[in-house]
């Protein structure tokens, strides 16, 4: 495989996948560890389980786009706790390497690993939320609205970079708004190859 490849050179692999709501990132992120053998974890998952502990009800299906988890998201903007725990424990992952990490924070926190921006616009966003939380495209625009100005106001505070406008750390940008995930995810493992492992010829 090709990361045992880059494991046997010595390298250490780092992955970090970003992108506000909507764009595809979780998607990808998922696919991108199991084909190369990394551990997958998601910034949003272990946040998820901090808001249980907290007290909150989570649903499997468009949590974070809920009146609970945006009252959850604006707590944070009020207490950094649960965003430090979290990135801490993310930090610590990628001291070991091997890991694709699915999070809004560690493509600024991080010094190495090979960083991927998900650019998506808010219409193509909002319609891929609708159809995942059943809603009208609409209601997902108002919802992303506030969930992105949440977000940002949390970031901002906690360690100064705009989500969504600042794009300094970022290796590669990509468009997503008319890929599929699968067309996505064939362009970051062409990119992943090629550019961050190191390999130029076919992917297997």
């Amino acid at each position: 495989m090709v990361m045992q490849k880059a494991c046997g050179s010595g390298k250490k692999v780092v992955i970090c996948v970003c992108g506000l709501t909507g764009c595809g990132k979780s998607s990808v992120a998922r696919r991108l560890a199991q084909r190369y053998g990394l551990k997958y974890f998601s910034g949003g998952n272990t946040m998820k389980a901090l808001a249980v502990e907290a007290g909150y009800k989570i649903c499997e299906r468009g949590w974070w786009e809920s009146e609970e988890g945006l009252r959850f998201l604006k707590l944070r903007t009020e207490n950094s706790g649960f965003d430090r725990k979290v990135d801490e424990k993310l930090l610590e992952l990628a001291k070991d390497g091997d890991v694709v990490l699915d999070s809004w924070t560690m493509p600024w926190l991080l010094e190495e690993g090979f960083k991927i921006w998900f650019e998506a616009s808010p219409m193509a966003r909002a319609k891929r939320a609708a159809k995942r939380n059943r809603i009208t495209v609409g209601a997902a625009l108002k919802i992303l609205k506030k969930k992105d100005n949440l977000a940002r106001k949390i970031y901002r505070n906690l360690y100064g970079f705009v989500l969504g406008e600042d794009f300094s750390p970022f290796d590669v940008i990509l468009s997503t708004d008319l890929l599929s995930v699968r067309e996505v995810f064939g362009v970051v493992c062409l990119v992943v190859d090629r550019w961050f492992l190191g390999k130029r010829g076919g992917s297997e």
